[in-house]
């Protein structure tokens, strides 16, 4: 082996953790790290952080009581060690999160993650994709819930635009960030409508729409089961413009159902959490921006790494806390809706914006 070989090794005790893995109580491990890196956005949108709420005065964190990027890095490296293999920033909006190209950077050369994406709402993505692809960056999943200026602007409280994101998409496509995902939040009323002219802008390109029931996330968004859209009634709505086929998924714990047009046109897809729960294959955790780590996006609470990365834990330490969380994790939010919001009432979940989606 040369030098050079033995310097891009990871050490042994990473291979040996990561080969034993972790799993929780439903035998499902862990293969997927969401990390918030901003808890602020340049959104208001009502699913997610309704304006009247998150006003001018709202108190976000102070950068001291985010995460620094090294903290980060250590997180991920443990999570590495455990059987992660995917890594994903989110926000907020990650984007208003200065030097970020360096985090990705730092990511991107953990021993045993095979994936390095980002989500953003993509109206700062033109000025920052080739630079973060040069930094490692491998995807980027863009969110876009409607073309039509108007609707477009009632959904994310007024600001952006439709030609902005666009922009943000052809610039991620010419730095080889792909292929794209665009996510859409479908609500009944709201923009349903237009989900056939969004697939129809993106047919034949490689960018993938994947339609996304609206979720009861968070306990400020206003959510109401006569808003979802099932992903079965937008199928027809689909097959009712172009002959579809399904498509097998990529890897077990995919969450969206895939399609393609039967044509060639492409490729698009469903994520239907309300209607058709996942909840038996899901392998993600989240990190929040201030260090809070979680097993499901609609947890009522987390465990605290702040501290203890802060108070001089070893990396030995973050392993064994972060196995030891994920051992003991039973959440199935999804597949027990009715049941939990009919015995508990409104539960008090973490906001989206918060640990991301």
């Amino acid at each position: 082996m040369s030098s050079t070989d033995s310097r891009s090794a990871p050490p042994p005790v990473v291979l040996l953790a990561a080969a034993a893995g972790v799993r929780d109580t439903l035998g499902r491990p862990v293969r997927d790290l969401r990390i918030s890196v901003m808890d602020r956005c340049n959104f208001r949108c009502p699913y997610c952080m309704p304006k009247e709420q998150f006003h001018e005065n709202y108190r976000f964190m102070r950068s001291a009581e985010r995460l620094s990027f090294e903290e980060i890095v250590r997180v991920a490296r443990a999570g590495a060690a455990l059987g992660v293999r995917k890594l994903r920033l989110t926000g907020g909006e990650p984007l208003l999160r200065t030097g970020l190209p360096d985090l990705v950077g730092e990511l991107s050369t953990i021993a045993g993650i095979e994936d390095l994406a980002l989500t953003t709402n993509g109206v700062l993505l033109a000025q920052h994709a080739a630079e973060l692809k040069a930094n490692g960056l491998r995807r980027v999943t863009v969110s876009l819930d409607s073309l039509d200026e108007a609707v477009f602007r009632r959904m994310s409280g007024g600001f952006g635009s439709p030609a902005q994101v666009l922009e943000g998409i052809a610039a991620a496509l010419d730095a080889g960030l792909g292929p794209i995902k665009v996510n859409a939040v479908v609500q009944r009323g709201v923009n349903d409508a237009g989900v056939i002219a969004l697939l129809e802008h993106f047919r034949g390109s490689p960018v993938t729409v994947r339609c996304i029931e609206y979720m009861d996330v968070g306990n400020r968004n206003g959510w109401d089961a006569a808003l979802v859209v099932p992903s079965a009634e937008l199928l027809e709505r689909v097959r009712a413009r172009w002959p579809v086929e399904p498509l097998p998924g990529d890897y077990r714990g995919e969450v969206a159902e895939r399609w393609q047009y039967a044509d060639g046109g492409g490729e698009f897809g469903f994520i239907s959490s309300v209607s058709a729960p996942f909840c038996g294959d899901c392998n993600r955790a989240r990190l929040s921006s201030d260090g809070v780590f979680y097993t499901c996006l609609f947890a009522t609470s987390g465990l605290d790494l702040r501290t203890p990365l802060r108070s001089g834990a070893g990396d030995e330490e973050l392993t064994r806390l972060l196995r030891a969380r994920w051992s003991a994790r039973d959440d199935r939010y999804s597949e027990r809706r009715a049941e939990l919001r009919s015995r508990d009432g409104e539960l008090r979940k973490i906001e989206m914006y918060y640990i991301g989606g």
